[in-house]
């Protein structure tokens, strides 16, 4: 079975953080739900220098990372991952949906409102309790 280690952005701006929804996709279990942004670590880059990479990809946006957040591993039905997450900032709100569907910047109590990927639960369950 495969193994992905992933990044994720939480990116607060006034205290409201970025969702985004994934695409029609392979697995119906992931398709159309909600997820941090962020993706696929490669062998040459530190954790930090991916999620950079992939936020400038999939939404033209610049990102500071500001620190470690939370690492959840989790098993899905065709594959696992182990995904990083990391508290962010971004100088501009500004950005580009290249491959996700539709966006929410959500105030962190409202955070389960939202239909996540099960692999993001636990990141959202730790942020409604600490914002």
């Amino acid at each position: 079975m495969k193994h992905y280690e992933v990044v994720a952005a939480i990116i607060i701006d006034d205290n409201k953080i970025l969702c985004v929804q994934r695409d029609h996709g392979k697995y119906d279990y992931i398709s159309l739900r909600y997820e941090f942004p962020g993706g696929k670590i490669e062998s040459d880059e530190t954790k930090e220098q991916a999620l950079k990479r992939e936020l400038l990809e999939e939404l033209d946006l610049n990102i500071k990372v500001e620190r470690k957040f939370l690492t959840v591993n989790h098993q899905y039905p065709d594959f696992s991952v182990t995904m990083h997450s990391f508290i962010c900032s971004t100088l501009s709100s500004k950005f580009n949906l290249k491959e996700h569907i539709a966006f929410e910047w959500v105030n962190p109590e409202k955070l389960s409102n939202l239909d996540w990927t099960e692999a993001d639960l636990p990141i959202v369950s730790k942020l409604m309790r600490e914002c």
